[in-house]
């Protein structure tokens, strides 16, 4: 089945939730760092490069060679929290200090609830309870060991996290160090839509008002494959998904594209 992938979406957050001319920030779709244009020349680490202080050391040089002025690493929720409630604030320190020290920027990547359309990075409390954290659920019936997107839990216990994480950069990054923050990476399952009864039973609910609206609005500019999936199904102003956009795996996949965006704007407003 078609992954449903909404790609490296890079979100620019002020680390004190509120504008300010003096932290990074977007003018016109343009990047100001320390009250300037900031064009990043960045080079990304393997996934898990950042988990180590130690090998870390050795990678340094190899940035500094390059003469890049940005890295992204990503900081994962299962070494951050390695226990609900304990947060572990060795890396991030780390990478503050140290990216500071080499004369450069950082784009953090929080890998949380998912990273490329699993949940490797997920703290193991949050694993093993299945019932309280549920799971996504195949054609056939089998849960699989990705989280859903369905359980306001697994919301609310990310955005908890990523929400101490913003605090700690805020209480250490006197110098913008961090200019950016990726909220999850890589979402999506490989299938049309979670089959579990949370998601069932969402998919033949109403189409969302706020999407309605949007849809409505920019009725002339949408997105070819949306606009022609909408048109077929008759350009219907409300109802289910099933009726707005037709019994077919696009409905399914726009019901999943945008729960995940949901969900990550919820951790992103945390």
């Amino acid at each position: 089945m078609k992954k449903i992938y909404l790609g490296l979406i890079l979100g620019l957050i002020t680390i004190a939730g509120i504008a300010q001319s003096s932290l990074p920030n977007l003018q016109n779709n343009q990047l100001i760092v320390d009250g300037k244009p900031f064009i990043m020349i960045a080079g990304e680490l393997h996934n898990s490069s950042a988990s180590s202080a130690a090998y870390m050391e050795d990678v340094w040089p190899k940035l500094q060679s390059l003469n890049l002025n940005t890295v992204l690493a990503s900081v994962s929720w299962d070494q951050f929290e390695p226990e609900e409630g304990k947060f572990d604030y060795k890396m991030i320190d780390y990478l503050i200090a140290n990216a500071e020290k080499n004369q450069m920027k950082l784009v953090i990547i929080w890998f949380a609830s998912w990273k490329n359309g699993q949940s490797s990075y997920a703290p193991l409390w949050v694993k093993k309870d299945t019932k309280r954290f549920p799971r996504v659920k195949n054609m056939e019936g089998k849960l699989v060991e990705t989280l859903s997107v369905f359980s306001n839990e697994t919301r609310n216990a990310d955005a908890k996290a990523f929400a101490a994480l913003i605090r700690r950069i805020k209480e250490i990054d006197k110098n913008n160090t961090v200019i950016m923050m990726q909220p999850e990476n890589e979402v999506g399952i490989f299938q049309d839509i979670d089959y579990n009864k949370f998601a069932l039973a969402e998919y033949s609910d109403n189409v969302p008002p706020a999407l309605m609206t949007y849809l409505k609005k920019n009725k002339k500019n949408l997105n070819p494959e949306v606009r022609s999936v909408w048109e077929k199904a008759g350009l219907k102003t409300s109802g289910t998904w099933k009726n707005v956009f037709g019994d077919n795996p696009q409905s399914k996949e726009f019901l999943m594209a945008w729960k995940y965006a949901s969900y990550m704007n919820y951790v992103a407003e945390a």
